[in-house]
């Protein structure tokens, strides 16, 4: 049994400083010695000198203190998981590493049809074909949730070959899937069940939160640290568990993908967050669950705009929800989300972790408390004041859901590297997709390289873009000519 007291990343970080050390090896800046001046005054010179090598730095060369692993193994018997291993390439890099272990060199996998846009990415990188499941649609608030076990085994009956499933619980809304009864589906069918899990990470430490992966029966899990825990951007853990992933071969991906200068400041933090969260999790999180019960009722109260909480999980929607995500509908304001998202950040200096065509979404995390919450309800407040001077919504051509899920012509893969050019929007209709198609927040892509692009879709894509969405990854941002692949038309439309 290990002490979960212990924080071996961190500690040595501390022996390091202590010890007076000096390396003539990378970083170059020696410690924050040849940063200049005007640099340190912004980043701060602490910053610097905790920017070491972790192997031949932190460690030896030959890593015999072993102090990554002791923290890897800490993290996996805090959540309970068999195995974890730390990224400092973020989430979007883990989970192509376990598509690469589960599926690589095997064809195919089950991907819920939302899925982020790191997961086409790794779709590219394996050479997979996605055998798409739908997510859960609410077509009246225009949201999509996580797909049913239903869903999934229907995925597997007709796609009886696909090497595993993946899915994304919780949603950038905060919602969650069944992850017991996949997984179940997904055992029976004797494949292992990948779930980005990137905005759960603290799910193993307090009982009123949504149940993690790993205590459900996923296989192979991916949480953002950054996201919903205490640690820098790209801090990312895989929690591995069972027999239906080798081991050494989703170590061997890893070491494919990652980085060999991983950041040891973005490990520490890692390491510190857990033995914050082992030490003192149940009692933070818990205040920050009753802070966002209150303050979710508040926004609630505000004239034009809404919380939405029991219907997202009604009728079987979502299976459940992280009530730290405070999403909220102000389609009575009679303003978009775009706009008043923009507002906020323009007269407020409010930042939403996302904000669509109708809905706004403010993520409460163990760091808030009531001087944060304040100023985020008097800004609301004061939106809803300036709501009537605001633009009116700009409509956008939404498609039936089924119409989202496009038809694969060809493996992304091959789409993406195929000889490709742009061509006028309404004359992609029919033509194969090169170049995926995202809004961004919350970044899950419409239109997959290889996918036979459509009137309808096109219709959405150009009408959202010119009612405030953003679609960062198109070569042209204004959608006014998409990237297909070249010499190829469809005899349809």
């Amino acid at each position: 049994m290990t002490d979960q007291r212990d924080a071996p990343l961190l500690e040595a970080l501390d022996e390091y400083r202590k010890a007076d050390r000096y390396g003539f090896t990378p970083p170059g800046h020696r410690s924050g010695r040849g940063v200049d001046d005007r640099t340190l005054s912004i980043i701060g010179a602490a910053a610097f000198r905790s920017d070491l090598l972790v192997t031949g730095g932190l460690d030896d060369r030959k890593s015999s203190r072993g102090v990554l692993r002791r923290a890897e193994d800490l993290m996996a018997e805090a959540v309970g998981a068999e195995r974890a291993f730390f990224s400092t390439c973020g989430s979007s890099l883990s989970v192509k590493a376990a598509m690469l272990a589960v599926a690589g060199g095997k064809g195919q996998i089950l991907v819920a049809r939302d899925a982020h846009k790191s997961v086409v990415a790794g779709l590219v990188f394996a050479g997979l074909m996605p055998r798409w499941i739908p997510p859960t649609w609410d077509r009246e608030r225009h949201l999509a949730h996580p797909p049913s076990a239903t869903a999934v085994a229907e995925g597997f009956a007709r796609y009886p070959r696909a090497a595993g499933c993946l899915i994304v619980s919780p949603t950038p809304y905060g919602t969650c899937a069944d992850i017991a009864g996949i997984a179940a589906v997904c055992h029976r069918a004797g494949r292992p069940l990948i779930v980005d899990e990137a905005w759960g990470a603290h799910f193993p430490f307090h009982r009123d939160l949504p149940e993690w992966a790993m205590s459900a029966g996923a296989d192979l899990c991916v949480v953002s640290v950054h996201k919903m825990g205490a640690g820098f951007e790209q801090g990312s853990v895989f929690h591995l568990q069972g027999d239906l992933v080798d081991t050494h071969k989703f170590a061997a991906c890893t070491d494919l993908l990652g980085t060999t200068s991983p950041n040891a400041l973005i490990l520490a933090a890692i390491d510190g967050w857990r033995r914050n969260m082992v030490q003192d999790g149940e009692r933070v999180l818990g205040e920050a669950l009753r802070l966002a019960g209150a303050v979710r009722r508040e926004i609630d109260a505000l004239p034009g705009v809404h919380v939405l909480d029991d219907e997202l999980v009604a009728g079987g929607s979502a299976h459940g929800l992280d009530r730290l995500q405070i999403l909220a509908d102000i389609a009575e304001l009679g303003v978009s989300g775009y706009d008043a998202g923009d507002w906020l950040r323009a007269h407020e200096g409010i930042d939403l972790g996302l904000f669509d065509h109708d809905h706004l979404l403010a993520s409460l995390s163990l760091a808030d408390d009531r001087t944060t919450t304040g100023r985020l309800l008097a800004s609301l407040s004061r939106l809803v004041a300036a709501a009537p001077e605001l633009p009116r919504p700009r409509p956008i051509e939404f498609p039936d859901p089924a119409e989202l899920v496009l038809e694969p012509a060809m493996p992304p893969r091959e789409a993406f590297f195929a000889d490709a050019e742009l061509v006028d929007a309404d004359d992609a209709v029919g033509r194969i997709a090169a170049e995926q198609l995202t809004p961004y927040p919350p970044g899950i892509p419409v239109v997959v390289p290889g996918e036979n692009i459509t009137k309808p879709v096109v219709a959405y894509l150009r009408s959202g873009v010119d009612a405030g969405m953003v679609v960062p990854d198109a070569t042209d941002g204004s959608l006014e000519r998409i990237r297909v692949v070249a010499h190829t038309r469809l005899p349809f439309a």
